[in-house]
């Protein structure tokens, strides 16, 4: 992957792996694109989907939504390693650049943290399409996010 790992980021809890694996698996959307968690390390993750005809737009490529939904997951929850037990996640705003078509049998976003805040964090995602044993960087973009605490209905 062209996303290298987060580096100097430790997480504050312990037990951020099953705890973001935790949330994730409470997503339906992610549940509902057969989105899976690549990789959960502080600062870091991947988040891989297979191709399937319902995620494709006209010409039979992972539609740019698609793309943009699994990319906002990979930084959100790369942001999300490094929060406190009781904090909850949510984007802000992220921009998405769309390099190339999607077209393969795989994608996989990378979300890196670049500066992690007190409330808001700042985090880069990288988009690669896998095809023929090639991968092709599609999409690239910068996130904002913050850190929700004692928020009801909102944690984890």
């Amino acid at each position: 992957m062209s996303v290298q790992p987060a580096a100097g980021f430790a997480p504050v809890d312990a037990d951020f792996e099953r705890r973001t694996r935790a949330s994730f698996a409470r997503q339906g959307a992610m549940a509902h694109l057969g989105a899976e968690l690549v990789t959960v390390q502080p600062g870091l993750v991947e988040i891989a989907a297979a191709f399937r005809p319902e995620l494709s737009q006209q010409h039979g490529f992972f539609h740019a939504g698609i793309v943009a939904t699994i990319a906002d997951s990979a930084g959100g929850y790369a942001a999300y390693t490094l929060f406190p037990e009781d904090a909850g996640v949510l984007t802000v705003e992220f921009k998405v650049n769309l390099m190339a078509p999607a077209d393969g049998e795989r994608i996989v976003a990378a979300g890196r943290v670049i500066r992690s805040g007190r409330t808001i964090t700042v985090t880069q995602f990288d988009v690669h399409v896998e095809k023929a044993g090639r991968r092709t960087h599609c999409a690239t973009g910068l996130q904002t996010i913050m850190r929700m605490v004692g928020r009801s209905g909102v944690q984890g």
